[in-house]
């Protein structure tokens, strides 16, 4: 099976019985980690309230390597960083690549501390 194949996709394979091909339809089964859009993969990326407002980097799983992604101060939930050459090769050119669009989740804290409570408690009044 070639690098790349999608769902759809025939593959022959020449002379398998004999003397005659047979034509296999591929049929991809889905990921746990990544959703796959033509050449692209998309992955969500867990990131912390904290990284999310002041930056900071998060390790993201490529197919073949991990990568330390920065995350820029002020990152939204949902936001998609694409990081260009990670993602599926392409079928008729493998040494080319799609990308790996990583797409942040952002995790808000939970069982807050008193004392977290009273900060973010403090902090809101300079957002009024």
């Amino acid at each position: 099976i070639p690098r790349g194949v999608a769902t759809g996709s025939k593959v022959r394979v020449r002379g398998a019985s004999g003397q005659s091909d047979i034509i296999l339809n591929v049929a991809v089964e889905p990921h746990p980690r990544y959703t796959r859009e033509g050449d692209n993969l998309r992955v969500k990326v867990p990131v912390d309230l904290y990284t999310a407002l002041l930056g900071g980097e998060a390790q993201v799983a490529a197919l073949d390597k991990a990568v330390a992604l920065t995350i820029p101060a002020g990152t939204q939930n949902g936001k998609v960083i694409r990081l260009r050459g990670l993602g599926m090769p392409h079928l008729k050119q493998p040494d080319q690549r799609g990308d790996l669009l990583a797409e942040m989740e952002v995790h808000l804290p939970t069982h807050l501390s008193e004392k977290e409570k009273a900060l973010f408690t403090e902090l809101r009044q300079f957002r009024k």
